[in-house]
């Protein structure tokens, strides 16, 4: 195979493995989809293919220190590295989007694989990365996990924070944190509640349980 042909050949190798990860990942509403993870894939193989390039044409050359080939790969990874950061959020006790970013590296890793002619290694990696990201995914959604709510609650003087805790103990969530605020005059109490569950949980009975009471006078609940 010519040196041109390789390069088409490398591209368009980086070309299908990385689409099919995106168009995954697109399936699922990620904000990294189809074209994202494909044009990572992509500039990965080319990045790769011009270090070793710029190898190739050191050697043998009189005079001249030989150029590393790895040192343009690894600022493609550092590169990689901001954009998966680009895509993680924070919000409340969760983070979401670690998937989504290890997904772009690992795409990444699997184009400098194929721009370095690591046929083998590419492919071996996409297969494992797709089984863990579509047919793991099933497993995952039957193993036991914690969920956490956010419960805002404003009841009145006669608000008994014991008597909120055990409604919750009975629906099968337990408090980890509480924050508390009185209002003056009306003395008007706010529980701020981070209660954990099983997942599947179910929250409305949480909600009948809570609105019941009679000292009950507002009520949120937040998901993570």
């Amino acid at each position: 195979m010519s040196w041109t042909y390789e390069i088409i050949f490398k591209l368009l190798l980086g070309t299908l493995l990385g689409g099919i990860i995106g168009f995954e990942r697109q399936t699922h509403g990620r904000p990294a989809g189809f074209r994202t993870q494909l044009l990572v894939c992509v500039a990965s193989v080319l990045l790769m293919i011009i270090s070793e390039g710029y190898y190739a044409g050191s050697v043998g050359i009189a005079g001249q220190f030989r150029i590393d080939p790895t040192r343009i790969a690894a600022g493609a990874m550092t590169g990689v590295g901001f954009l998966g950061a680009g895509v993680i959020l924070k919000t409340g006790a969760t983070v979401q989007g670690l998937t989504t970013a290890a997904c772009i590296w690992i795409v990444s890793a699997i184009g400098l694989a194929v721009g370095a002619g690591q046929y083998a290694a590419a492919i071996s990696g996409f297969f494992i990365t797709f089984i863990s990201l579509w047919f793991l995914r099933i497993l995952e959604a039957r193993m036991p996990r914690t969920v956490y709510k956010y419960v805002t609650l404003t009841t009145d003087a006669s608000g008994d924070e014991d008597l909120i805790r055990e409604l919750f103990a009975r629906q099968g969530f337990s408090v980890i944190r509480m924050d508390y605020l009185v209002t003056f005059p009306e003395k008007e109490k706010t529980y701020i509640f981070t209660v954990a569950g099983q997942h599947g949980t179910p929250v409305r009975q949480v909600v009948e349980a809570l609105s019941g009471q009679q000292s009950v006078q507002r009520l949120e609940i937040r998901s993570q």
